[in-house]
């Protein structure tokens, strides 16, 4: 009898102890302890035609020049299909791509980083386009499934200043964590890069392996070592406050369209200077190559201030 009492209260110090951990885990928010000041979500805007107008055709063309852009491709060969989806289309635009893949792979050429770990693998292709980077100063980070219109990139970022710590794209809210989505792809400055390679030195604050009592996600990870630096998540939008990173795909927005917009599909969808969209076939990107890149109506002049010319011999990363 005092056997079995002294086990039914071992049980209830046991299970009172648990519940008492599981307390505090839930109430727990890992994004506070980075924390490091109060931020008020920002939107970064493209500029505006007018904006433009006002501008030197010498000062015009000089930004033209300066907005050149690394493309840092995150790939698998379980997704072979799509790398070579993106290596045929989008991946031609940027001034430099090169692919950064978990393990070799004798179908498509990349540089091997040999880590399994998403956030470790993040961290080395990062720092290798940092140590890279000769005159580019603008970084764009994503997966082979999401479809990027580098010229829209470029219009966004044409008068920022690289040397100011920009980490954007699509913002998103996780506790009290705000992060830029991966799956819609991250856009870094230098400076933001610089500031980042910087804290990975520092395993008490930015943990090649994560931390021990949580898992996050390598676009989660990413946020809260970039916090440490000053450096907070952005939205990327039109002048009209239209996101321009996309998480799904245009034939999804389209339909959601026409369920909340039935009378202005077109105008309820996206913006006309969207940079992404996520989660398209292979075959969906050539048909968005297609139409962004080639079709033309007969006998219409387009006739913009900004004119980005895919580079004649776009760098693709070859071992």
């Amino acid at each position: 009898m005092l056997s079995d009492g002294g086990s039914f209260m071992k049980g209830m110090v046991m299970g009172g102890l648990f519940c008492l951990v599981l307390s505090f885990l839930s109430s727990f928010s890992p994004s506070t302890e980075f924390m490091t000041e109060d931020h008020h979500h920002h939107h970064v805007k493209a500029a505006s035609k007018e904006e433009l107008n006002h501008l030197s055709d010498s000062h015009t063309q000089e930004l033209l020049d300066q907005v050149r852009v690394s493309c840092i491709i995150m790939v698998q060969p379980s997704v072979l299909v799509y790398w070579a989806a993106a290596l045929d289309t989008w991946a031609k635009h940027c001034d430099k791509a090169v692919f950064y893949t978990s393990e070799s792979s004798k179908a498509l050429e990349a540089i091997d980083l040999n880590e399994k770990d998403d956030w470790a693998r993040l961290r080395k292709a990062l720092k290798h386009a940092y140590d890279n980077a000769g005159d580019l100063r603008w970084f764009f980070v994503a997966r082979p499934t999401t479809f990027a219109i580098i010229e829209n990139l470029k219009y966004l970022v044409l008068t920022k200043d690289p040397s100011e710590p920009f980490y954007l794209g699509n913002a998103m809210k996780s506790g009290e964590l705000e992060y830029v989505a991966l799956a819609s792809g991250i856009v870094l400055s230098y400076e933001a890069l610089k500031r980042l390679v910087n804290v990975f030195e520092d395993e008490g604050k930015c943990p090649e392996r994560g931390r021990a009592l949580w898992k996050l996600s390598e676009d989660k990870q990413l946020a809260v070592c970039l916090k440490y630096t000053g450096v907070f998540a952005e939205n990327g939008e039109d002048m009209h406050g239209k996101g321009l990173f996309n998480s799904k795909t245009v034939h999804s927005l389209i339909s959601d369209s026409m369920k909340a917009n039935p009378t202005n599909v077109v105008e309820g969808c996206c913006s006309d200077m969207a940079v992404t969209f996520n989660g398209m076939s292979p075959s969906q990107m050539q048909v968005l190559m297609f139409g962004v890149y080639r079709l033309r109506p007969y006998g219409h002049d387009f006739h913009d201030l900004m004119t980005f010319y895919p580079p004649e011999d776009v760098f693709l990363c070859r071992l």
